[in-house]
């Protein structure tokens, strides 16, 4: 048997080799082998009873025939795009519909083009993703107002000065005695945009339409996202009773999607890293979840809801929320309780929204992101004070007598199994737990796994600054400066631990930091911050150890 300490190391190192593996998979649209996949905020709904949603499946393949290529109900050259600009939106709207087909961010730019903005919703030759709305029937053959419809539009398209609200207003033509009037409130400093669906019955007869909302996209990745660590892009489903359902692309292609289908609340959202888009509908009210295959790479999520009847010559109004923005945690769960989980920290969310919270109130005192990082990695540092100092005291232990065991090896060479026995004898005379070293670390490293993807997925650190060279903490480097730093504090992190006895293993030990370095030249630079502040914090604690019992040049 060899040193445990540096099995149970080499047991680690294979373990993050196969997460990261993982991680390659998923990003490669192969399915992951690990972890696969308060009272809500009251929306305005119409307090009617609802009637009975129809069998899963029938409304959504409504849906799906709308959106697989209807032609418009009226003539195509008087379809016309209206743009709106807010604070922080640069909404384009479509009267084909009234359907919202581009959303701009101001407040956050594009890495990938420099001088331009984000672009989330986007109707062009390079990506397809729209937000859309509109009615369908239970009765086969009976039409209603759809997303395919053109619709008039009226109301406000610019803020008067001081007005912080405006509304925009589409209006359907009566189809089968329907008629939809869709309502877009817009403030001006919100990404969350309220939607009035106003349905007016102008038959002789009672009507009980579905109302579906859906986000529709293709199912490209977004430019510029990295190779060294992956990040979930797709739809998206939340219900009281199974929480946050994330969809991969792959599945709906291979018809496996698993999710809960039928709800009385929820959202569906389209996630990508640090941006997402979502609906909201009214809780207490009864609605199918569907995730389809609408055209060749081009994918939708949606709710299709059940709306009261409406009697003849009146109407009925629902009111959803779109939410087209920043994966801000705060703000998503002041709009609607469980809508910031599209923020995904994964199987460790329990210890990364702590984590998260003491992050963003550093941020608050210090005012810099980078500082925050710093100062979060002292603060985990100071609560593992005691057990780390119990690890690196082991390992300073371990180097003090790593000659006596050395030479015992080259004495003993000849006979593996006195070796092993010589080796438990020395451990128990010099009162040394090979293991010391090791498990105070395995404790340690959850958190700061955790750590991790909340700095991974933070997206007020993108375009945030730390100092000099280090414009945007979410991008890598662009002089490689803090990766060759983490490198050299890796490496001498191994050489103040003790040399493994075997020489193949002692060999391993200073190629391991030096590949596993090589990543963070592709990491985002307030990532490589974090690790590096570790590192030194690590060297300082174990170099002041290892001086105290004498052991730094042994």
């Amino acid at each position: 048997m060899n040193d445990i300490r540096r099995s149970v190391l080499w047991v680690i190192f294979g373990f993050c080799m196969v997460m990261l593996w993982d991680k390659w998979q998923v990003y490669n649209g192969q399915k992951a082998l690990f972890f696969p996949s308060a009272d809500k905020v009251e929306i305005r709904e119409s307090g009617a009873p609802v009637s009975e949603l129809p069998k899963p499946g029938v409304a959504a393949t409504n849906v799906q025939s709308i959106s697989s290529g209807d032609e418009a109900k009226f003539s195509a050259n008087k379809r016309e795009k209206f743009e709106i600009q807010t604070n922080v939106l640069k909404l384009t709207f479509d009267s084909l519909g009234g359907s919202v087909t581009r959303a701009e961010l101001l407040a956050h730019k594009d890495i990938n083009q420099p001088g331009t903005n984000v672009v989330l919703l986007d109707d062009s030759a390079q990506r397809i993703y729209q937000a859309q709305s509109g009615l369908i029937s239970k009765e086969s053959g009976t039409e209603y107002p759809t997303h395919k419809t053109l619709m008039r539009q009226s109301g406000q398209t610019k803020f008067a000065e001081g007005q912080d609200k405006l509304k925009i207003i589409f209006e359907s033509p009566e189809i089968n005695g329907v008629q939809l009037i869709k309502s877009y409130e817009i403030n001006k400093d919100s990404y969350d945009i309220i939607v009035k669906q106003e349905i007016v019955n102008k038959s002789d007869k009672e009507i009980a339409p579905l109302l579906y909302v859906q986000l529709l996209r293709d199912g490209n990745k977004p430019e510029g996202e990295s190779s060294f660590y992956s990040t979930f892009t797709g739809p998206a489903v939340y219900t009281e009773g199974k929480k946050y359902q994330k969809i991969e692309f792959t599945d709906i292609e291979k018809d496996k999607v698993s999710i809960e289908k039928q709800s009385n609340e929820g959202f569906v959202a389209m996630v990508q890293h640090y941006f997402v888009s979502a609906w909201i509908l009214p809780n207490n009210l009864s609605r199918e979840f569907f995730a389809r295959k609408v055209d060749n790479n081009l994918y939708s999520v949606g709710m299709i809801g059940q709306l009261p009847k409406i009697a003849q010559k009146s109407s009925e109004s629902l009111y959803a929320h779109l939410y087209v923005g920043p994966e801000e945690e705060k703000k998503l769960e002041a709009i609607y309780p469980g809508l910031e989980l599209v923020k995904d920290y994964g199987w460790l969310t329990i210890l990364a929204k702590p984590l998260y919270w003491l992050v963003d109130k550093l941020y608050g005192v210090l005012g810099n992101w980078g500082w925050s990082i710093v100062a979060l990695v002292v603060l985990l540092k100071a609560a593992f004070f005691w057990l780390n100092a119990q690890a690196y005291k082991s390992m300073a232990k371990m180097k003090a007598i790593n000659p006596k065991i050395m030479e015992m090896r080259e004495r003993l060479k000849d006979n593996p199994q006195q070796i092993q026995t010589e080796m438990m004898r020395i451990y128990r005379e010099e009162k040394v737990n090979p293991m010391g070293g090791c498990l105070p670390i395995v404790i340690q490293i959850p958190v700061f796994i955790a750590l991790y993807w909340v700095l991974l997925s933070t997206v007020e650190m993108r375009n945030a600054p730390w100092l000099g060279w280090i414009h945007d903490l979410s991008a890598p480097d662009p002089y490689f400066i803090l990766p060759f730093i983490m490198t050299g504090t890796s490496l001498l992190q191994t050489w103040l631990n003790p040399t493994p006895p075997d020489p193949i293993q002692a060999k391993m030990m200073w190629i391991m930091p030096l590949a596993f370095s090589v990543m963070f030249f592709f990491f985002p630079s307030g990532l490589v911050l974090y690790w590096l502040t570790n590192n030194i914090l690590s060297i300082t604690q174990q170099w002041i150890i290892n001086k105290k019992l004498g052991v730094l040049n042994t």
